[in-house]
Parts: structure tokens; C-alpha cells; sequence
């Protein structure tokens, strides 16, 4: 039982070890027989099956040479090393999963012997089948290693199947990856064709080099011709620079020579000569400078030294106009170094070098012809060469693709039938054994998967199928509810003991022909004997739990500040059965024993459920009577408590109540009642109960345990907020589960 107050902080819906133990009690014949089941079969499977025999072989895939992919012209067959991120070993495995492998095995070891077990027969097909579902074909994810695992009944099967496998896998492996159909004569054959045209292409290149006058490759012959032709040019512009510049220094020497005998100079002041004597060796360094920079160095005329040598040329040239000008004289005079060096003797020298200059260019013209002729007849020759060479490059490759499946092919014939180079066996078939692991592992699977089943079953039921309120802390949790008590359902395990039917009517039983016998063997209870009854009905079984109800209104009115009188109970649920009534009874009767105040019960269905606790089914006592001093005597029946029915037999009772009830409030306001209690019909748009809660001081909703549905408590509850009613909740005839010594651990859960 819980306690409660007004606002509820619901714990966050989670799985917690009171939730297992709910599941696992409250299902618990589910599990139990499903348990029993799976340790049934279990036990079958180990006297009726035996563990079959194994053997257990081992394959290393070193690399796989995948010759059918490529093409002589590619370079010949391309080995691919195993690389688990590729798919390499998934394809080596489902060759040996393959049914075609299966059928071959089948047939190879013979459908008979391996059906023998079986059933018998000699259908390959069925033969092919169990050798595919009893093969196990292992990898693991670092390893490029294949395990081969073949189970059978017979120990005289499992060795020959699983050696059969293995040499299936060899053949299938060699015709999936090798190039099936080239015998080793045609192999031999090819490569010698191939060998004696390569020697052809290999002697016709060598006499086209030898032609072109080439030594090594194409390329390096012309890079040569090219390096020779701009040597030739630069020396050719060189050359004829030398010839300009000899060629202008001879005619200026003989002229000046010739001028400087009529010159007259005396009229010229001496530093005046100086100066321009200066000024003339200058010009002739800068143009010397200027010659060497564009044809001894190759400058350009963009180039800095260029421009810096030329801009003071030009203004050297200017102080020397300058000065000539001023002294006409001095233009007659030669002042260069080579005349002053050499006097009248460079004249002669100066004209054998410009004889001999023409000589050279001519020289120099003729060789770049011929290199340049030497040139084209080589960028002719380099496109057969280079045909040449690619042809052998073909046949080198076409050849070393034949040798080395002429090698590959002699490899696997020395071997022997059935297996490849690059995959080896690391362990043949091992001798047959049982084993017991799998055996076992099978057994306990079966035994505890009929609990696990059980389990699993009652958890779908619980989080999925059911849907019905079972615990409070599914009120908290997933209604919302401001939560009141829980009571037990006392039937459970047939504790409780039916009453005879004439004490729960009011009744005692007396003789067939009793003096006060209404013919049916019956005599109507005296009131005294009435109210005993009711006392021990409601009380006798259920105090302690209306008690507990009672604390809790009374804490519940405390908490929000409710102190008039009186205080309007409204007691309800969602469907009939709930045990609304006997609550509303229970609860008015509680009520009643405590301090002095007056409690009425008001019953308002037309069954008269609340006042069937107390009275024969006679309505005693109005409403309206029950609210006069003077006229509810008859509505007594026990100290304090007084019980009358709302039951007005019209049709137009849902819809003249809430009008009748808004005319009686200032009555039932000014009462001397302490509780006034009302036993109110299910919940429904229907029903007067929605439209009367808005008058209620709080309304109890009656939650039937595990046969009220969440959402139908959701919109009940809907309803009566629309009324603005203060919505309280009670779970009835909840059931207990888990045994009372691990309950005491879970107390907030009931």
C-alpha cells in the first residue's frame, strides 16, 4: 500500500528487478511447463540421438594466380596475394559450398554409402544435399587459412567425403582460375614461334638503328642532333657578329688615319683632348661589353645587363656629340684603343681577320645543313624503330605468359592430380571422432531454451499483449493518478468462503411453516439482525483495508486545506463489476465509526449497489428525506451511518439529475453530515457520473485489477477532467504474486 499526496513525482518507466520478479511469478506456469518441454526434449534428443562422427581438414590459400582474367597481351597470368579486406577467401569458400562440388563428391564416393545412414537410396541429389548441409567451411578474419569440418553418422564415410572435397575443390579451383583448354605440346609449341619471332624483331631493329646511325635509343640520338644544332647556330651568329664588327673597325681605322694628317688641333685646349680622348675609350669598352652580351653570352635585348650596357652607350655617345660639336676638329681625330694600340700595323691584321671570317660562316652554314639533314632522316627512321620496338615488347610479353603457364602446368603434373601449388594442405582428414561438444551444447540449448521461450513469452505478454493495470506503480507511472490503496482480491487461492445467500440479502433463514413465513421458507431479518450482518460483512474481511482508505481521504483533505463539512465523496469506475459498491460501503462504514459525525452513503444506481450492503432492496429512504432531521430515521442503519438511494424510476434520469442535483447543493452544503459518500454508475459519455464530478470534492476511480485497460482508465479520466474533477485512484482486487519474504523487499510496488 502506498502513500500519496496530491502532486505525484512518477519514477521514470524503467525495467527494474520487481518488474522481473512480477513477470516471472505472475507467469510462472508458463514458464514452468515450457521449461518442462524444452528439458523433455532435451532428454529425447540424448537417448535418441548420438553425437556423429567428425574429421577435420586444413587449407592454406597462399595466393590465387587468376590466369582466366587476363590476356597474354596484358603480361601474362596476375597473381593476386589474399587480402581479407578483398573478397579473395569469400570466393575460395563458396567454390567449396558450391552444389556442383557436392554432386560431384556424392558421385565420387558413391549416393549409397553416403545415404546408407539415411534411410538408404542411391539419389545423388539426396546424397549431393547431406554432404552440403553436414559440411562446416571455417575462416577467420586474420587468417588465410580454410578449415573443412564433415559430420556423418558413419565413421567409414566422414574421411573419404571430406579427402573427395578437398580434391574437388583442386579440380573446380583450377578451371575457375586457370586457362582450361591449352595442352603443354601447344604450350611448348607457342613459346618456340613466339622465340624465333622475337630473334626476327630483335635483328630488324638493330639494322634500323644501324642505318640511322643510332647507338643506343631513338631518344638520345635526337636529343644529340638537337644539342649539335644550337651549338652551330650559336656559333654561326657569333661569327657573323665578328665579321660586322672587324668589318666597320677596318674602315674606321683607315679613315680616321687618313683624316688626322689635315687636322688641325692646336686651337683645342689640352683637357678639353683629355676628356674626349676618355670619353671615345669609354664608348668603345661599352660597345665591346654590349657585343659580348648578345653574341658571346646569348643574352636577348630585355635582358637587365642588356638594357644598362645600351642606356650608357647612348649617353656616352651624347658627351661625345656633345663635345664634338663645341670642337669641330675633334671629329677628325681617332682616339679608339685599337688604333692607338696597334698604329698603322692593326690595319693590316685587322684586314686579314676580315678575310677569313666569311670562311668560317660558310663553314658553319654547311654544318648546321648537314646536321639538320642528318636530323630528318632520323625522325623518319625513329617511327619504324619505334614500331619495332613496341612488336617486341608484344612478343616478350606473349612469351613470358606461355613459359610460365608451360612452368605453372609442369608444376601441378609433378604434384600429381587434384591439387595446386598455391594451396596446400596444412592437414590432410584426421581419423573420424564424435563430437561431444556440439552434442552437448545441443542438450542444453533445447533445456534452456524451453525457459528462456517462457520468459520471453511472458515478457511479450506483459510489455506488449496485456494492457490491462496490474500494479500501482503502472497508476504512477503511466496514468498519471494521484493513488489511494491497493486491496487485495481475497479470492485468490479460494481463501474466501461465499456467504449463504439469504444473510447477504438481509435474511435469516427459519422453518417451512414458520408463524411469519412468506411462503418461500424465509422470514424477514429484524433491523437489529440487519445491521449486524452489515457490520460483519463489510468489516469482518475488508477493515483493515477501509480503514487505510479512510486514513487516506482524510490525510488526502488535510493536504489541500479542505476543512467544511460536508465533503462530497464520489466513488466510480469503467465498467460494472468493479467493486465500486462495496467500497463506497466499506469506506461510509469506516468513516462512520470515527469521531461523531454523521456519514451518508447516497447510492445512485438503479441496482441499488452500495445500499444492498445494508438494506432487503426496498428503497427506505430518499435523497430528500435523508437531508430533513425530522424524516431520515428510516435511512439509519447503524450509529452514524445513514444510507438512501437516487433510484427515480424515469427515463429522464441522466438528463433531470444534474439539474435535480444543482438544486439540492445548498441543502447538502447545510447538512450536518461530516462525509456525504456516493456510490456512482461506470464512467461513460453517457452516464450522469462526468457531469456530476464537477460537484464532487474529489472523485475515487475504482481500477479493477488485471481487466481494466490502460486506455480505458486514460479516457475516463479524460472525462472527469473535463467536469474539473479532483481525480483519485484505488486498484481492486489486485493479486499477489511474489512470495511474501522477497514481497517484503518490493512493499512500494503493491
Amino acid at each position: 500500500m502506498n502513500n500519496t499526496g496530491r502532486n505525484i513525482q512518477a519514477p521514470a518507466p524503467s525495467l527494474n528487478l520487481a518488474d522481473i520478479y512480477f513477470v516471472i511469478f505472475r507467469h510462472k506456469w508458463k514458464i514452468i511447463i515450457l521449461t518442462i518441454l524444452g528439458i523433455a526434449a532435451g532428454s529425447a534428443y540424448y537417448f535418441l540421438r548420438q553425437p556423429p562422427f567428425e574429421s577435420q581438414a586444413q587449407l592454406l590459400v597462399r595466393y590465387v594466380a587468376d590466369k582466366r582474367q587476363t590476356t597474354p597481351a596484358d603480361g601474362g597470368s596476375k597473381v593476386s596475394e589474399v587480402d581479407l579486406g578483398e573478397s579473395v577467401m569469400a570466393d575460395e569458400v563458396s567454390i567449396i559450398r558450391s552444389f556442383d562440388l557436392a554432386e560431384t563428391v556424392a558421385t565420387n564416393v558413391g549416393p549409397a554409402k553416403i545415404l546408407a545412414m539415411y534411410g538408404g537410396g542411391d539419389n545423388a541429389i539426396q546424397a549431393a544435399s547431406i554432404v552440403s548441409s553436414h559440411l562446416n567451411v571455417e575462416v577467420s578474419h586474420d587468417s588465410s587459412v580454410i578449415r573443412l569440418t564433415f559430420s556423418h553418422p558413419d565413421q567409414s564415410v566422414v574421411c573419404p567425403v571430406i579427402a573427395a572435397i578437398i580434391d574437388a575443390y583442386y579440380d573446380k579451383h583450377q578451371r575457375v582460375h586457370a586457362a582450361i583448354g591449352i595442352s603443354d605440346d601447344l604450350l611448348t609449341e607457342t613459346a618456340t614461334q613466339l622465340s624465333q619471332q622475337l630473334a626476327q624483331t630483335e635483328r630488324e631493329l638493330m639494322m634500323a638503328k644501324t642505318n640511322a646511325g643510332i647507338i643506343g635509343d631513338v631518344a638520345d640520338a635526337e636529343k644529340t642532333y638537337a644539342d649539335e644544332n644550337s651549338r652551330l647556330r650559336s656559333d654561326l651568329l657569333q661569327a657573323e657578329a665578328a665579321f660586322a664588327q672587324q668589318k666597320a673597325t677596318v674602315g674606321d681605322t683607315l679613315a680616321s688615319t687618313h683624316k688626322s694628317k689635315d687636322t688641325n688641333i692646336d686651337d683645342i685646349p689640352p683637357a678639353t683632348l683629355a676628356k674626349y680622348k676618355s670619353v671615345c675609350a669609354s664608348l668603345a669598352y661599352l660597345q665591346k661589353k654590349h657585343n659580348d652580351y648578345l653574341f658571346v653570352d646569348g643574352y636577348t635585348e630585355a635582358n637587365r645587363l642588356v638594357e644598362e650596357t645600351a642606356s650608357q652607350i647612348t649617353e656616352t655617345t651624347k658627351s661625345k656629340t656633345d663635345l664634338e660639336a663645341k670642337y669641330p676638329p675633334l671629329a677628325d681625330l681617332d682616339y679608339s684603343p685599337a688604333a692607338e694600340s696597334a698604329g698603322g700595323a692593326s690595319s693590316a691584321s685587322a684586314a686579314t681577320d676580315l678575310a677569313s671570317l666569311p670562311v668560317k660562316i660558310q663553314t658553319l652554314r654547311d654544318q648546321l645543313d648537314q646536321n639538320q639533314a642528318d636530323s630528318a632522316k632520323l625522325e623518319e627512321a625513329g617511327i619504324k624503330i619505334s614500331e619495332l620496338e613496341h612488336k617486341k615488347t608484344l612478343q616478350e610479353n606473349n612469351l613470358k605468359y606461355f613459359q610460365t603457364t608451360l612452368q605453372q602446368a609442369q608444376i601441378d603434373e609433378a604434384l600429381g592430380p587434384g591439387q595446386v601449388s598455391n594451396i596446400p594442405s596444412i592437414q590432410r582428414p584426421s581419423p573420424p571422432y564424435k563430437e561431444y561438444g556440439k552434442f552437448y551444447k545441443t542438450i542444453f540449448g533445447l533445456c534452456f531454451g524451453g525457459f528462456f521461450a517462457g520468459l520471453a513469452w511472458a515478457i511479450l505478454i506483459e510489455m506488449f499483449l496485456d494492457r490491462s493495470i496490474k500494479r500501482p506503480i503502472e497508476i504512477q507511472t503511466k496514468l498519471k493518478i494521484p493513488f489511494f490503496l491497493s486491496i487485495p482480491d481475497l479470492s485468490q487461492g479460494g481463501s474466501r468462503r461465499a456467504l449463504p445467500v439469504a444473510r447477504q440479502l438481509g435474511y435469516n433463514p427459519a422453518p417451512a411453516h414458520g408463524s411469519n413465513g412468506n411462503g418461500n421458507g424465509l422470514v424477514k431479518a429484524s433491523k437489529a439482525e440487519a445491521l449486524e450482518l452489515a457490520q460483519w460483512e463489510i468489516n469482518r474481511r475488508f477493515n483493515s483495508y477501509y480503514d487505510a482508505l479512510r486514513d487516506r481521504l482524510v490525510v488526502y483533505f488535510e493536504s489541500i486545506n479542505l476543512t467544511r463539512k460536508p465533503k462530497l465523496v464520489a466513488i466510480t469506475s469503467t465498467h460494472r463489476g468493479s467493486g465500486v459498491s462495496t467500497i463506497a460501503a466499506g469506506l461510509a462504514a469506516s468513516l462512520s465509526e470515527t469521531g461523531d459525525g454523521r456519514v451518508l452513503l447516497v447510492d445512485m444506481n438503479e441496482e441499488k449497489g452500495a445500499a444492498q450492503q445494508f438494506i432487503r432492496g426496498e428503497a427506505s429512504c430518499k435523497l430528500d428525506d435523508a437531508l430533513t432531521s425530522e424524516k431520515r430515521d428510516s435511512a439509519l442503519v447503524q450509529d452514524n451511518l445513514y444510507v438512501v438511494t437516487e433510484d427515480t424510476v424515469s427515463d429522464k434520469l441522466p438528463r433531470a439529475l444534474p439539474r435535480r442535483f444543482a438544486s439540492l447543493i445548498p441543502k447538502l452544503k447545510a447538512s450536518d453530515y461530516d462525509y456525504i459518500i456516493f456510490d456512482m454508475p461506470p464512467v461513460s459519455p453517457t452516464s450522469v457520473t462526468s457531469r456530476l464530478a464537477g460537484f464532487m470534492d474529489t472523485v475515487m476511480l475504482v481500477i479493477e485489477s488485471e481487466k481494466t485497460d490502460q486506455q480505458v482508465v486514460q479516457q475516463a479520466n479524460a472525462l472527469l477532467a473535463q467536469s474539473k474533477a479532483n481525480v483519485t485512484a484505488v486498484l481492486n482486487k489486485t493479486k499477489q504474486y511474489i512470495p511474501s519474504r522477497l514481497h517484503q523487499d518490493f512493499l512500494s510496488d503493491t
